[in-house]
């Protein structure tokens, strides 16, 4: 007795003055399969509410204590009901005034039990199918964290995979991926775009798998076979993720990453904006990364030549905008690796170079 369509009980409120209308609308409401409250007025009703949960509750608009409007701003405000207006003086208020204070419905007395049991029951299952709405899109939200969890872990672990092929590079894909997202939120990409791109960082030399120890672990310069070797590592990391369905580019974004706007890069020679805005600024991350960073074939180059580096290829290898905020972000200290803002090893102080990242 007294359940929904979602199977939970109904709970009805009658708020009225005139016992013999509470008698009446309580006997239709329970005939219906309802629970049914009563209160006289506005006060008793705000006490069963603070007690009880009610899903409806049909109230009288003249009524001595509190008056139905006054009633129904106080209840859309503390309490998750919908409400019913009953008045007999139709000619004082305006349907849509009533509606406009939150009420779900209204109707005019006298009442017809017939339609007022019809009209209850129209409002019952609309809160009811707004539940089990609310219901699903929670259930929908469980589910999508828990799988942003699982695909948090699968590229952890992926990325943890590639570190023991390469230790001398361990941490680098995690540091490209702080300084990506970083250029990427200053250029401001959407939430979901640098969720998706940290991802392709922290996973961008998947391909190194492939290619032997020896070789990713030699100290001094690569030979020509040996250097095209490393190059074959994007086209292998693609090939690893391009059948699985991701909801952003992964494998086209380490595809590209080492593509440069000149069409001097590789695999595919790509230039200027057919080569994705993730892949840019994926490839000044790495860059500006590798040379700050030691190497089994060399010391760190420090930070001065990696922004010399970009300074000076600005345009021809590397995306405009986002050498620019890259930069902008080291200059203004508000972006380092130890995650410490404002420590720049010795890059501070260099007279000149705002000027030379932002021409006048």
């Amino acid at each position: 007795m007294g359940q929904g369509s979602a199977g939970r009980q109904v709970n009805i409120l009658i708020v009225d003055d005139d016992p013999d209308i509470r008698d009446i609308f309580k006997y239709g409401i329970q005939h219906s399969g309802y629970e049914c409250l009563t209160a006289n007025g506005a006060n008793e009703a705000l006490e069963i509410l603070d007690q009880k949960r009610v899903d409806v509750v049909v109230t009288d608009i003249n009524m001595p204590e509190m008056n139905g409007l006054e009633l129904t701003k106080i209840i859309k405000e503390r309490h998750d009901c919908d409400v019913i207006i009953m008045t007999g003086y139709i000619e004082d208020f305006t349907y849509e005034e009533i509606i406009g204070r939150g009420a779900s419905d209204f109707i005019q007395k006298p009442v017809r039990i017939s339609e007022f049991i019809a009209r209850l029951k129209r409002v019952v299952f609309e809160r009811e199918t707004l539940f089990e709405r609310d219901k699903a899109a929670e259930s929908l939200r469980l589910n999508l964290e828990k799988f942003q969890r699982a695909m948090d872990g699968i590229i952890h672990a992926i990325s943890l995979t590639v570190e023991l092929r390469d230790p001398y590079t361990a941490g680098h894909q995690q540091r490209v991926s702080d300084l990506a997202a970083a250029i990427a939120g200053d250029m401001g990409l959407s939430v979901d775009r640098i969720y998706g791109l940290r991802m392709a960082s922290n996973i961008h030399d998947l391909g190194k798998i492939t290619i032997p120890s020896e070789i990713l672990c030699k100290p001094g310069h690569l030979g020509p076979l040996e250097y095209e070797l490393i190059k074959n590592h994007v086209q292998a990391g693609y090939d690893i993720l391009k059948k699985i369905e991701f909801p952003w580019p992964l494998a086209d974004i380490i595809l590209q990453h080492h593509e440069r706007m000149d069409g001097s890069g590789y695999p595919n020679a790509l230039k200027g904006d057919c080569i994705l805005l993730e892949a840019r600024i994926l490839a000044v991350a790495d860059v500006f990364e590798t040379m700050s960073s030691h190497r089994p074939y060399r010391p760190s180059l420090g930070i001065d030549r990696a922004i010399d580096e970009l300074l000076q290829n600005k345009g021809r290898l590397y995306d405009t905008a986002v050498t620019e905020t890259c930069l902008k972000l080291i200059i203004e200290k508000r972006f380092s690796f130890d995650g410490k803002w404002g420590r720049f090893d010795g890059s501070e102080g260099r007279t000149g170079l705002e000027h030379q990242i932002f021409p006048v």
